[in-house]
Formats: structure tokens, sequence, C-alpha cells
């Protein structure tokens, strides 16, 4: 597959850079925006520089190259991810405001009927952006709220992440095992020791 993927200055950079490194070991084609404000958020979160992230995509663009393949709807690529999704780029895309790339790219998909993810990272919300949403998804996006289950039992914070970027994959019909799929009432069942039961 070849997904285009939107980094914007939002907490949760990390979400990103895990998705962008389950898509390279699927061997998937990747496109990397990542917005100026998504940089400097990468350097306070993470422990990986901005050169390493790029590193993980097959190309990468400026915030603001117009002139990228992405950029035109005849440019085939099968769909695009922002992930996080800050509520200023949310906005713009809700509004068809192509000021940027990541949200130009994002207005090809849905003009060119193409999956479209946004995995916001807000907390709480306002009424105009619960609206953005709503806009967003009768556009035909999928809003994918950066909100881990814990039914799996993570242990760490890459757990939670895994949770997050395997319900990406599974959108993007990706096959993967980031995380525990519920099995019903039995799935956290704990046997003596403590260990779960398969």
């Amino acid at each position: 597959m070849e997904i285009v993927v939107g980094i914007s200055g939002a907490s949760g950079v990390q979400y990103g850079v895990r998705l962008l490194q389950a898509l390279r070991e699927k061997e998937c084609t990747t496109h990397l925006v990542v917005t100026d404000s998504a940089r400097k958020i990468i350097e306070i979160e993470t422990h990986q520089s901005l050169s390493e992230v790029f590193e993980l995509a097959s190309r990468f663009y400026e915030p603001h190259d117009f002139a990228a393949p992405v950029a035109s709807g005849s440019h085939l690529f099968d769909a695009m991810v922002v992930i996080p999704c800050s509520m200023g780029t949310l906005s713009s895309i809700a509004c068809g405001s192509s000021d940027t790339l990541i949200t130009r790219t994002a207005d090809v998909c849905l003009k060119e009927k193409r999956r479209l993810v946004l995995v916001p990272r807000e907390t709480p919300l306002s009424l105009i952006q619960l609206r953005n949403m709503v806009s967003a998804a009768e556009a035909g996006a999928v809003i994918l709220p950066a909100c881990p289950a814990f039914y799996s039992r993570p242990e760490s914070l890459e757990d939670l992440v895994d949770v997050l970027v395997g319900r990406v994959l599974d959108l993007l019909g990706l096959e993967n095992d980031l995380y525990g799929r519920w099995e019903g009432n039995a799935y956290n069942r704990l046997n003596q020791s403590g260990e779960k039961v398969n």
C-alpha cells in the first residue's frame, strides 16, 4: 500500500512515529509530512531526532510543498492518516482550507473518495471542535480519537501506543498483531498464578 502520514502539532507524536515504523515493517510506501510545530514537539516528546523520523518514511516533504506528488488527485496513493491531528489541522480539513500540504492532501482524499483517518489528540473538546469532527466525518473522514483501550492490560506506554496504532492499521486494511483483540469475557481471566488464560 501507499500511505500518506501527516504528523501535525499536537501532543502524541509518538503515535505517528510508531505508525511509520509499523508501515515500514509491512513494506508499505509512505509519504511523510511533518508540520513546523510537530517538529518541535518531536524534540520535546521523543528521544528521536527529526532526521531519524524522516528516515522511517519512503519520502518526506516540507509542510508547504504544494509541488509534492501527493498534492494531486492524479497521484494514486491509497490512504492518508493524520496522526496526531491538531485541532487547527482538523479545522482546516473540515472547512476545506488547503493551506498546508497536509490539509491539501486530506482534501485530495476526500474529493477522490480515498480513506482518510484523523487521530485527534485533545481534551476536553469544545463545541467548535466537535462540530469540526462531525463535518470531517460527514465529508468521508474516519475520526479515531487517541483513546487507547485497556482490556489488553498494557504494561507500558509502548503497549498503549501500539493499541491505537493497531486500530489505525485495521482501518487501513493491514493485518497486525500490535494489540490483544477482545475475545469475550474470558479474555482477561486470570489463573491462580496471576497469568492470563488463553
